[in-house]
C-alpha cells in the first residue's frame, strides 16, 4: 500500500449545499480542498481519535472526529473503498475503521445528544440525523419547547429554516429546566452573534468601497461589527475565506480586501468582498483592550497591547491574528509604470488588475477573484474602438467568461510574459511566440524601456504576413479580382464552380432544364400513384333473417332459467356481477346436474340441424345471398366505371400535363371517387356488429360444446 491515499470528487456538506473538492489521506495529515472555493482543511493525524463508515444519500460517507472536538464528514466515497481506507487508517493512524448503522425508520421520538459541535437525534441507539450546531444562527425557548433557527446559504435550492424540539418535563431534578439546560448546551456551540463583553479595539470612521460609505469596525473576539450610519454587518471570522493587501497605483493609497464566504447580505445585495481604502501616510496608536497577559497568551507574540504605526498596518495584523489567515500581496509582477498593477475596465466600470503568484483579483467594481486551478485558458484580443489598447480575456472550466478591456498596449508584453511564466493556456498564441526563445528575452530585457512597444511591434509583424498574403493573391489571380464591376461573366462564373451554370454553353443549359423537369414529373407521378385503392376485406357470411334460429348451449339454457333465482339471492346486482356470479356457479356445479342441460342442449341441436335442412331444401337461403352478391358486384362495377371516367375527364382538362394538377384538385377527385368505398364500409361495419353481439351472449365454451 502507497504512503498516500487521494479521492476525486468527495463531497462536503456546507449550510445545505453539497461543495465538492479533492481528499487526500496521508501519514502525516488528512487534507481535503474544495474544488468550489479552493479552502483547505487540515488535520493531523495525531489529532484523529474516531473514524466511522457510513451509508448517507451519495453513497458512503466518513466521519471523523478530532481531539480537540471537531467533527469532519466526507460523503461519495463507494462500497468498495472501505477494504483500502480501512486497511490504510490501521497501518498509518492506529485507528479502527468502524461501521456505523443510520436508523431509517422516520419516527420524530428518540434521544438528543450533545457530542462535540453536534446535536445528534437518536432513535434506539441509531443516528436517525445531526445539527451541525455552527450552522444554528438563534435559538429560542418556549414552555416545552426549543427553536433553532439556522443561517441560509444563497446556493441552495431549498433551505432549512428552523427545527422545533419538544423536551418532556424531568421530574429527576427539579432545579434545572429541562428546556434551559437543552438551550445552553446549543448556545455553547452555535454561531451565534452576540455583542457581549467589550470590543477588542475600534477603528473609526475607514473609508470602505464595498458596502460603500464610512464604517466604525469594532473588533470582537470571534466575530467583526461594522457600525455605519445606515447598515449594521456582523461578520463571523469564520466566514472569512481569505486577506488581500494591495497597493493602489498611485503609491499613495493601499486597498485592503476581505474574502467573505458566505457574503453579507443587504436586501437582495450580495457582498462577496469587503474592500477597505487607506491612505499611507495615516498613522494610529493603538492599544488592545486585554491585559497582557491574555494578549500573550491569545496571540503568542502575534500581536502586543500597544502597537503603532500606518493604519493599514494595524487593521490588517489585527485581522490577520483573529482570523488566523495569510494575507496575500502581489509577486514580483511589475507593469510598464512600475506599478504591481494593471489599469482596466470589466463590465462598465474602471478599475485595477492585479497579478497574484496564484491567481488574478480585480478591485473594485465588482471585485473579482479567479485563481489559476479554475481557469482553463486566457485570450489577448485587440481592443474594439481603438488600437491603442488590447483586452484579456479569462475563461474558467465552469464555462464563465471575464473580459478586461481598455488595457494599455504598453502592458502586453508584461502581462504575456507573466502569463507564460505562470503556464497558463494561451488561446491565440501570436506570431511573438514564433520568433523563438531569444524574442521573448530580448523582449523581456527591453521591457523598462518607455520606448519597447510589444503590442505594436505584433500589429506590424501582422500587417507584414497580411501583405505578403495579399501580394502571393495577386500573383495567382486573387479572389479580390473578381469583385471587379468591368470584369467578364465568363470569369465570376469560372470562380463559382459549384453553381454551375452561366459560363456553359446555352444546349448545355437547356438539357440541364429538360433533366430537371422530368426528375419533376417522375416525382409527382409518385405521389398519384402512391394513392391506390386499397384491397377490399373478406365478407363475412352474411345473416339469413328468415333462417330458423341457431340453439342456445347448455350454458346460456341454465342461466336463463337460473338468472332471477341469482338475482334474488344477491338484491342491487349489476348485470355485468351477474354474468361473473353465474359463471362461478356453472363451474361449481357436478357432472349429473350439468348433463341435464346437455341433453337439453343437445335436443336442441337437433331440432335445429332439422329445421336447417327444411328450410334449405325449399331454397329459403340461396336467393336472398345471390341477389345480395350481384348488388354487391354491380356497384363495383360502377364505381371502376366511375373512377375510369372521371380519371379520363382529368386527363383531358389536364391537356396530357400531370405537372399543371394543383394539389388540391387530386385530392378532391380522390374524395369523391372514395365516397362509394365509405358507404359499403359502414354497411358491413353494421352486420358485423349485429354479429358480434350474439357471439358476445355465449361464452366460448358453449359454442365448443355445440358444435
Amino acid at each position: 500500500m502507497g504512503d498516500t491515499l487521494e479521492f476525486n470528487e468527495i463531497y462536503q456538506e456546507v449550510k445545505g449545499s453539497w461543495n465538492d473538492g479533492r481528499l487526500r489521506f496521508s501519514k502525516q495529515n488528512v487534507v481535503y480542498k474544495s474544488s468550489k472555493t479552493g479552502k483547505v482543511d487540515s488535520i493531523p493525524a495525531g489529532e484523529l481519535n474516531m473514524a466511522q463508515w457510513r451509508r448517507v444519500c451519495l453513497g458512503h460517507g466518513i466521519k471523523l472526529g478530532t481531539s480537540t472536538g471537531h467533527i469532519y464528514k466526507y460523503d461519495g466515497f463507494r462500497d468498495t473503498d472501505f477494504e483500502k481506507i480501512s486497511e490504510f487508517f490501521k497501518a498509518n493512524y492506529k485507528l479502527d475503521l468502524t461501521e456505523k448503522d443510520m436508523c431509517v425508520k422516520g419516527w420524530n421520538w428518540g434521544t438528543a445528544k450533545f457530542s462535540g459541535p453536534l446535536l445528534s437525534f437518536d432513535v434506539n441507539d441509531s443516528t436517525a440525523f445531526e445539527i451541525p450546531l455552527s450552522n444554528v444562527s438563534q435559538c429560542a425557548t418556549g414552555k416545552n419547547e426549543v427553536t433553532l433557527e439556522f443561517h441560509q446559504n444563497d446556493d441552495t435550492e431549498v433551505s432549512l429554516m428552523e427545527v422545533r424540539f419538544y423536551v418532556p418535563p424531568s421530574q429527576a431534578d427539579e432545579r434545572q429546566d429541562p428546556v434551559e439546560a437543552f438551550a445552553q448546551n446549543v448556545l455553547s456551540k452555535a454561531d451565534v452573534i452576540q455583542a457581549t463583553g467589550d470590543a477588542v479595539c475600534i477603528f473609526k470612521e475607514l473609508q470602505c468601497l464595498t458596502p460603500r460609505g464610512r464604517y466604525d469596525i469594532r473588533i470582537y473576539p470571534t466575530f467583526l461589527h461594522l457600525h455605519g450610519k445606515t447598515f449594521d454587518y456582523k461578520i463571523p471570522y469564520t466566514t472569512v475565506l481569505r486577506l488581500f493587501l494591495l497597493p493602489h497605483k498611485d503609491q499613495r493609497q493601499m486597498f485592503f480586501v476581505i474574502s467573505l464566504d458566505p457574503p453579507i447580505k443587504q436586501g437582495q445585495t450580495r457582498y462577496h468582498f469587503l474592500i477597505l481604502l487607506f491612505s499611507k501616510e495615516e498613522d494610529i496608536n493603538l492599544t488592545l483592550n486585554m491585559s497582557e497577559e491574555d494578549v500573550e497568551r491569545r496571540f503568542e507574540g502575534k500581536l502586543s497591547k500597544n502597537m503603532s504605526g500606518s493604519l493599514y498596518e494595524m487593521v490588517s495584523r489585527v485581522m490577520k491574528a483573529l482570523v488566523n489567515r495569510k494575507i496575500t500581496v502581489p509577486g514580483n509582477f511589475q507593469g510598464h509604470s512600475g506599478a504591481q498593477c494593471i489599469t482596466c475596465s470589466y463590465k462598465a466600470s474602471s478599475g485595477l488588475l492585479y497579478p497574484l503568484e496564484r491567481g488574478f483579483i480585480y478591485v473594485h467594481k465588482p471585485p473579482v477573484h479567479l485563481r489559476f486551478e479554475e481557469i482553463s485558458c486566457v485570450n489577448f484580443a485587440r481592443g474594439t474602438t481603438t488600437t491603442r489598447s488590447f483586452d484579456f480575456e479569462i475563461e474558467t472550466k465552469q464555462g464563465n467568461q471575464y473580459t478586461f478591456s481598455s488595457i494599455e498596449r504598453e502592458e502586453y508584453g508584461k502581462l504575456f510574459d507573466f502569463v507564460n511564466a505562470k503556464k497558463l493556456n494561451i488561446k491565440n498564441r501570436g506570431f511573438k511566440e514564433k520568433k523563438g526563445m531569444k524574442g521573448k528575452i530580448d523582449e523581456y530585457s527591453d521591457s523598462d524601456d518607455d520606448q519597447h512597444d510589444a503590442y505594436l511591434e505584433r500589429m506590424k509583424a501582422e500587417g507584414k504576413i497580411r501583405e505578403e498574403g495579399n501580394d502571393s493573391d495577386d500573383s495567382d489571380g486573387g479572389s479580390d479580382e473578381s469583385f471587379n464591376p468591368g470584369e467578364e461573366d465568363d470569369d465570376i462564373a469560372e470562380e463559382y464552380d459549384s453553381n454551375a451554370s452561366a459560363s456553359d454553353s446555352s444546349d448545355e443549359g437547356d438539357e440541364s432544364e429538360d433533366e430537371s423537369a422530368k426528375k419533376k414529373k417522375v416525382k409527382k407521378a409518385k405521389v398519384v400513384k402512391e394513392k391506390k385503392e386499397r384491397k377490399p376485406r373478406k365478407e363475412k357470411k352474411q345473416k339469413d333473417s328468415g333462417g330458423p334460429k341457431r340453439p342456445m348451449s347448455a350454458y346460456m339454457l341454465w342461466l336463463n332459467s337460473s338468472r332471477e333465482r341469482i338475482k334474488s339471492e344477491n338484491p342491487g346486482i349489476s348485470i355485468t356481477e351477474i354474468s361473473k356470479k353465474a359463471g362461478e356457479m356453472w363451474r361449481q356445479l357436478g357432472k349429473d346436474e350439468k348433463e341435464e342441460w346437455e341433453t337439453k342442449a343437445g335436443e336442441a341441436k337437433r331440432q335445429y340441424d332439422k329445421a336447417k335442412k327444411e328450410y334449405k331444401e325449399s331454397g329459403g337461403g340461396s336467393t336472398s345471398s345471390s341477389k345480395k352478391e350481384s348488388k354487391k358486384s354491380g356497384g363495383k362495377k360502377d364505381e371502376k366505371k366511375r373512377k375510369s371516367a372521371g380519371g379520363d375527364k382529368d386527363r383531358e382538362r389536364g391537356g396530357g400535363n400531370d405537372s399543371f394538377k394543383s394539389k388540391e384538385f387530386i385530392e378532391t377527385s380522390e374524395e369523391s371517387s372514395s365516397d362509394s368505398d365509405h358507404k359499403s364500409k359502414s354497411k358491413r361495419k353494421k352486420e358485423s356488429e349485429e354479429e358480434e353481439e350474439e357471439a358476445v351472449s355465449t361464452p366460448a365454451s358453449s359454442e365448443e360444446e355445440s358444435d
